[in-house]
């Protein structure tokens, strides 16, 4: 990663930190319950005085606990707590109690600069997503993408997110259960929620589709098994599917169906997404306000890389409204946050044209689209020689 982007550590040489005390920890005393004055983790890199040295955790969280456990500190949320955990205590983050909060050891290419307002999409922002994606590629790192149902609303979107993972541009997937069933659906009756996935004329019935859709997978009992029996023609689910790509659904109250790899429990769900994001190294979230929203403030907002180095971990979040990409912003508190005010179908595109070579053939094109016009050549053809 450039240097400009790195994490410049405080001078722990200077007085006031080397004369600082460690910090003081109280005893859990219930499960989930955490002693009173309890210091609350943030999204900017904290250090944490121990045994008379600083450290920083492994990874950071907002609105959570710091453990102290066999002289390492962990970032830990109130519903894991358990009887016996010493929980930092603490009211200041200045240093002067063991607890530093340093965010200004990152440069304004880090820092949020206030946001993109309405029908901004800064070339600036694409410029650097381009950068990051592309060394995350060839480093072998992982990109996780964050998404809702409208991106797979429209055929272009769904081939260029296919393409993208196909060069090695998606480690992860999160999401809910439209995003997926919809795109499933695509793939199965050529719409989505009811619309042709290319004209977006609606079908007659249309509104059943999603649900022949989930009823069919659920008959089958999963996503593979669905696929492995032919019923998807092509998507982006499909594309992870075969290339072996974790898919993690969070469920929610307003779900029908769902399908079965959807997971029911919040919390349950949250520990699903927290395995993968703390794998991330680059978060890009489209379209979804909610699982984009809980993802920064999930994911941490660095990684300690092999040489010891605080390397932040960007999230880029694209929406047609402004005020959902300032959520995210916000629940990233700032740090390490891009926000592009654009349509997703424009943003993918760009990706696409960018970073897929324009002579790369994909799966779907290769096995499946010139197979179909091949088929409707030869039935148009059949049908002149039929009238001659």
């Amino acid at each position: 990663m450039r240097e400009d982007l790195l994490f410049t550590p405080p001078d722990f040489s200077d007085e006031k930190y080397a004369s600082s005390k460690d910090v003081t920890t109280a005893e859990v005393v219930k499960d989930g319950v955490s002693p009173q004055g309890f210091y609350l983790t943030s999204h900017a890199p904290t250090y944490y005085k121990v045994d008379g040295k600083w450290q920083i955790p492994e990874r950071s969280s907002q609105d959570c606990l710091a453990v102290l456990e066999d002289g390492k500190i962990y970032v830990r949320e109130f519903r894991n707590l358990k009887k016996g955990d010493k929980v930092v205590i603490a009211d200041t983050n200045d240093g002067s109690q063991g607890v530093l909060k340093y965010a200004e050891g990152f440069s304004d290419e880090v820092l949020a600069r206030g946001g993109d307002f309405v029908e901004a999409s800064n070339t600036s922002n694409y410029r650097l997503l381009y950068e990051l994606m592309k060394k995350e590629r060839d480093a072998k790192g992982m990109i996780t993408w964050v998404l809702g149902p409208a991106v797979v609303f429209d055929f272009d979107t769904r081939n260029g997110l296919s393409r993208l993972a196909e060069n090695g541009y998606v480690q992860a997937l999160l999401g809910g259960n439209a995003m997926a069933t919809h795109d499933l659906e695509g793939g199965y009756l050529n719409t989505a929620l009811g619309q042709d996935i290319y004209t977006q004329i609606s079908d007659p019935l249309g509104h059943y589709n999603h649900l022949d859709t989930l009823n069919a997978i659920r008959n089958v009992g999963s996503i593979d098994e669905f696929i492995n029996q032919g019923n998807v023609r092509d998507g982006f689910v499909k594309t992870l599917n075969r290339l072996g790509v974790p898919i993690t659904l969070a469920g929610s109250i307003r779900d029908d169906g769902p399908l079965p790899e959807v997971t029911g429990n919040v919390y349950e769900s949250l520990d699903n997404v927290r395995k993968q994001t703390d794998k991330s190294n680059l978060i890009i979230c489209l379209a979804t306000t909610l699982h984009s929203a809980s993802t920064a403030e999930t994911a941490s907002s660095y990684r300690i890389d092999e040489d010891g180095n605080v390397v932040p971990v960007f999230i880029f979040t694209v929406d047609v409204t402004e005020n959902a990409v300032r959520k995210v912003s916000a629940a990233r508190e700032g740090i390490a946050v891009r926000t592009l005010v654009t349509n997703v179908q424009d943003f993918v595109v760009n990706l696409e044209k960018e970073l897929v070579p324009e002579e790369f053939v994909s799966f779907d094109e290769e096995h499946v689209y010139d197979v179909e016009e091949a088929e409707v050549s030869a039935e148009a053809s059949d049908e002149k020689e039929i009238k001659e």
